[in-house]
């Protein structure tokens, strides 16, 4: 009976799944813009150039529909910043993804956090505006500078997240978070869950992971500690929380797609069915974090159901 039952169901969902695929939406693009900010010394300006460099090249051949701006060297500067963040305003849809990552130095007095450039330096409140103005309904930030952790409140609101590689804006000394959150992005072990796409989430895991441990290996006390905050809520934190819901947003957030599932998302074809696997895995990740707040029947009904069609979904892939 119950495997009767169960083929019923894989049949019902079928015919549900080839209905909902042949109505995909098309997938929408992501916006890269990547800031190497003003390194004071020659050893921060090759350092920060090299890592911006490293980024630029890894995002545009990650393949996809990505948009990758990247501002180094003497284009580092506010108006440059905010020439580069009003195109993507002019250009970027409601459905397509917006990612800033700042390399470099940062500043906070106890009120205003700022991220050094050449020339005039900007504030957060200055960034939050500028990205205020995009209409990307998903939004990443990830300051990987100096007193980073100043910065979240001004940059922080619903639709966005915000990864610091500072708790606060008195950890003031320069960081190693953005060499990892690079490497990150180039390490397929990063991918813990195994769905061949880089999470935000994963790569903010990795980079802390190998910060701690630079600092182990180095017999240094820790000058760093990497923190998130991806519910709008303006409550930074260091570790994903299915009580709280920290950590869901960022988990869905996917940056880098690899191996199988990169030439899927290249392929016309099959770009779609992807688009619906990584909608289908974000239902599923949901659900887990909805988890305390549901019946259980309801529960194990809902991820049976989106189990099967994700199922079906990786068929088509497979084909």
């Amino acid at each position: 009976m119950r495997l009767a039952a169960m083929r019923s169901a894989l049949a019902a969902c079928g015919i549900a799944c080839a209905l909902l695929l042949a109505a995909l939406p098309v997938r929408a693009g992501t916006y890269f813009v990547t800031v190497a900010g003003l390194g004071g010394e020659p050893d921060y300006d090759q350092r920060f150039t090299a890592m911006a460099n490293d980024l630029d090249h890894i995002l545009k051949t990650s393949g996809g529909d990505v948009h990758v701006t990247t501002l180094m060297g003497a284009a580092a500067t506010k108006a440059g910043l905010e020439n580069a963040l009003g195109q993507v305003a002019k250009e970027a849809k409601p459905q397509d993804d917006f990612v800033l990552v700042l390399i470099g130095h940062g500043s906070y007095d106890g009120v205003e956090y700022k991220f050094n450039l050449v020339g005039p330096d900007i504030s957060g409140g200055d960034l939050a505006a500028l990205c205020d103005r995009i209409p990307s309904k998903r939004q990443l930030i990830v300051n990987t500078t100096s007193a980073s952790g100043g910065s979240i409140a001004a940059l922080d609101k619903p639709g966005r997240a915000v990864i610091a590689a500072t708790k606060t804006g008195t950890e003031k000394n320069a960081t190693v978070f953005a060499r990892y959150w690079i490497e990150a992005l180039r390490d397929p072990t990063t991918d813990t869950n195994k769905n061949e796409t880089i999470s935000a989430m994963e790569a903010f895991q990795y980079a802390t992971t190998k910060t701690a441990a630079f600092y182990d290996s180095q017999k240094r006390l820790a000058t760093e500690h990497a923190v998130f905050e991806d519910t709008g809520k303006n409550d930074a934190v260091r570790v994903a929380s299915t009580d709280t819901g920290e950590g869901l947003f960022l988990s869905n957030f996917a940056l880098i797609r690899i191996g199988a599932a990169q030439k899927a998302f290249a392929d016309p074809a099959k770009r779609d069915l992807l688009a619906k696997k990584e909608e289908l895995e974000q239902t599923i990740d949901q659900l887990k974090y909805q988890k305390a707040a549901m019946a259980p029947d309801d529960y194990k009904e809902q991820l049976t159901a989106a189990l099967l069609e994700l199922a079906h979904v990786q068929e088509e892939l497979d084909k």
